[in-house]
């Protein structure tokens, strides 16, 4: 009889696929036991397999979380699994594939179906991805395999499009081997990358210039089109037919595109062409570039605006004047949300405007803002108060077969009005009457780019208001945008002109910026500026030498991760003290830094030292005294929880804890816990529960140094003169059983404390 060999399973497979052995979702399993268990809390225990997608058996795989070693994957035997690649990045085309799907899909794309093939002479998948409606279908490749020439001409002419359909967008993968040749050929190329990112892989999408430089961004701040898939780093080329690197932007030269001769592209149709939609305007053009066909995404913008916008519309139209809204307040209608602060512009001048708005706001009043007047004003519609602005400037017409000249110098006036504006996703106006957009300088190409640009000449904005330095940083901070190269570049280059800002005005800035969403990123710009060496100068400075021999963390990535895990734990809005205290918390390491013989690096002291360092910055910035106390105090005391790790405190220790952090303490918490920042996740999880175990002792300590405080409602002289006893042990027991009826029932009147002093002696007797 033959025996059974059940093979034994040494592998540490670290990727699966749900929805069984054909399943086409991937699943990364995290390093440590307790994600491991809530991956398989979520799925359940037979839910991953080693799917065929991955090159796997397609049997059911057993998640083992394991405490001493990483946690993974194991066949259950008998094995006869043949799959080579288990690692984390063995299921990369899996990733790629939903991505790309799910972002297809999320632009409006039907039909869209995936295939993971395998070439005749790879050495490993590739994907394809087609999409669109039947008779217009497009191929979305992605080359996951390394490829000969050979090879490579191949597969080129086997996806080289039939006639009269739209090329294959070709791509490629983390590991696919890519030619100079191609990307000079192209002048850029679209490669792809995943890495780890809390428990799973993140796909990424980078664009390649010939100089091999990749700028990498997410799918998400792509588009589609025509032409392919356009990063924030790609344009159209200007006969519209190629994408090419952004030259505006300086990332990368590009190689010359290849076109079509002038004369067969002008030609056909028996017209001129026309520029391409995707260029941005130039300022030559700008004035007569801004009134464009009506943009569906114009359409709903105005359809999400409130009715208080129509209230007035309605008063500007019957007086015969034009209404557009302007400014910040459209780019935020075309995001789909409309804030409480409305910018317009009319055509009437500030007398008319006063007489239109007469009796329907409470007037705030009348600035000059050069050159329109601007007329303010406050309205209250129902729960929501408004704040509204009136610019008295020359508006485009409303109807355009009407034009005359001077609609036409309105026109330019409008455009002359955004010009003035901080950046181009703010230098956009929204018709009300009829639906347009006006938009001269690619503010709406911008906003999907998610870029900071400016209306002129970055050089030339900077150094004719240097504030505006600080405004790019409050912005990215509030949005999230990157400012473009050429900004980058000026307020680099006239960095030192931010001390000529009034002190004042550089706090409310930085104030607004520490408040905003991630003020992580305008610190970032802060500091690649240099500008923060003249506002700020004890950030940059955390960015010491010795972090790039790797003798300690770079504590400046520290302080930022440090300041984004404080705003997680915020629990009622923004709080700049505990901000203020967790970006400057290790401030004073570059002065305490120390090596010692064996190499290791210390910072004795550098809290009591960081403390008198933030104390004096803030002060610089004029912040409010009460502000400037706590934060340098959260700063002192930021390092002592850490003495509770390495030795159990007393209680007396812990109430001193308390104590020293006074009204303070819950921020302490806060930021002490945002203080852990380890990639041992071992270790981060057993300082968080230490820390529970101090929040746990405190609420005790607290609740019986409360009963302990407790006095009952009689002392001593008046039990003893009601009880006619002296001190003794029997006056100690009242005083006792006083007190506890104090801390049961709450304070009582006298005459209602001497009766129950008195039936307790009589239930005593009896």
């Amino acid at each position: 009889m033959a025996s059974t060999v059940t093979e034994e399973d040494n592998r540490k497979v670290q990727t699966a696929v749900l929805g069984g052995s054909q399943g086409h979702r991937p699943v990364f399993l995290p390093f440590e036991k307790e994600d491991a268990d809530g991956l398989r809390r979520l799925h359940g225990a037979d839910a991953f397999s080693c799917g065929v997608l991955l090159g796997g058996c397609g049997q059911v795989l057993t998640l083992r979380a394991c405490g001493d070693r990483k946690s993974h994957f194991a066949h259950r035997p008998p094995v006869r699994c043949r799959r080579t690649a288990v690692g984390e990045n063995s299921a990369d085309h899996l990733y790629i594939g939903e991505a790309l799907v799910r972002w297809l899909r999320g632009r409006g794309q039907g039909k869209v179906t995936v295939a993971y093939v395998r070439q005749a002479h790879a050495r490993s998948d590739s994907i394809e991805i087609r999409f669109g409606p039947k008779g217009r279908r497009r191929l979305l490749h992605v080359q996951m395999a390394r490829r000969s020439f050979s090879e490579w001409k191949d597969d080129r002419r086997r996806l080289e499009a039939a006639p009269g359909k739209s090329p294959t967008i070709r791509t490629y993968g983390p590991e696919s081997e890519l030619s100079p040749y191609e990307v000079q050929a192209a002048g850029h190329a679209l490669r792809f990358r995943c890495e780890t990112r809390d428990g799973t892989r993140e796909v990424s999408i980078g664009t390649q210039s010939p100089d091999h430089k990749v700028q990498w961004t997410i799918l998400e701040r792509c588009s589609l089109s025509d032409l392919g898939i356009v990063t924030p780093s790609l344009e159209a080329a200007p006969g519209g037919d190629v994408l090419r690197l952004k030259r505006a932007e300086g990332r990368g030269t590009s190689v010359p595109q290849p076109r079509r001769p002038a004369t067969e592209r002008g030609k056909e149709g028996g017209r001129e062409e026309q520029p391409s939609a995707a260029v941005v305007p130039s300022r030559e053009t700008a004035e007569s570039a801004f009134d464009e066909p009506v943009d569906p995404r114009a359409k709903a913008a105005r359809a999400g605006l409130p009715p208080l916008v129509d209230d007035l519309l309605h008063r500007f139209t019957t007086a015969g004047f034009g209404l557009v809204l302007a400014g910040a307040a459209v780019r935020q209608a075309l995001e789909g949300s409309v804030g409480r602060e409305l910018d317009f512009v009319t055509d009437s001048d500030t007398r008319q405007v006063r007489q239109a708005v007469h009796g329907w706001g409470d007037e705030v009043g009348v600035h000059r803002a050069d050159p329109p007047e601007v007329v303010s004003l406050s309205k209250v519609v129902g729960a929501d108060s408004y704040t509204v602005r009136i610019s008295s400037c020359p508006a485009p017409p409303r109807d355009r077969a009407s034009r005359s000249p001077r609609a036409a110098e309105h026109e330019k006036a409008l455009v002359a009005y955004l010009r003035r504006s901080d950046f181009t996703i703010d230098a956009m106006a929204l018709g009300l009457s009829h639906v347009t957009l006006t938009d001269p300088f690619g503010g709406l190409q911008d906003l999907e780019r998610r870029v900071l640009r400016t209306p002129r000449a970055p050089m030339a904005s900077v150094a004719n208001d240097p504030s505006l330095m600080l405004r790019v940083v409050r912005c990215a901070a509030r949005l999230g945008f990157e400012p473009v190269l050429e900004l980058r570049e000026a307020m680099r280059t006239t960095a030192r002109r931010v001390t000529e800002i009034p002190v004042e005005a550089v706090r409310e800035e930085l104030t607004a910026t520490m408040l905003a969403a991630r003020p992580g990123i305008g610190l970032r710009l802060l500091v690649d500026t240099r500008i923060a060496e003249h506002v700020l100068p004890e950030l940059p400075a955390l960015r010491f030498e010795s972090a790039e021999h790797h003798r300690h963390k770079d504590i400046y990535e520290h302080t930022l991760k440090v300041l984004d895990q404080a705003i997680a734990l915020e629990t009622e809005g923004p709080d700049l003290t505990l901000r203020w205290a967790a970006l400057l918390h290790d401030i004073g390491t570059p002065r305490t830094r120390r090596t010692g013989r064996d190499g290791h690096v210390s910072f004795h002291h550098h809290d009591v030292v960081g403390s008198k360092m933030a104390r004096r910055r803030l002060r610089v910035m004029a912040y409010p005294e009460q502000l400037v106390r706590d934060v340098a105090r959260l700063v002192e005391l930021h390092l002592r929880f850490h003495g509770y790790v390495e030795e159990r405190w007393t209680d007396p220790a812990v109430r001193r804890y308390v104590r020293d952090a006074g009204p303070l303490l819950d921020r302490l918490h806060k930021l002490t816990r945002a203080d852990c920042t380890t990639q041992n996740q071992r270790k981060a999880h057993a300082l968080a529960r230490a820390y529970d175990s101090l929040e746990e002792r405190i609420e005790r300590l607290a609740v019986e140094d409360e009963r302990q405080a407790a006095r009952p409602d009689l002392d001593g002289y008046q039990i003893m003169e009601i009880l006619d006893i002296r001190p003794g042990v029997e006056l100690g027991r009242a005083y006792e059983y006083m007190r506890g009826l104090r801390i049961e029932k709450g304070p009582m009147d006298f005459e209602t404390a001497r009766d129950a002093l008195l039936e307790w002696r009589d239930q005593r007797v009896r």
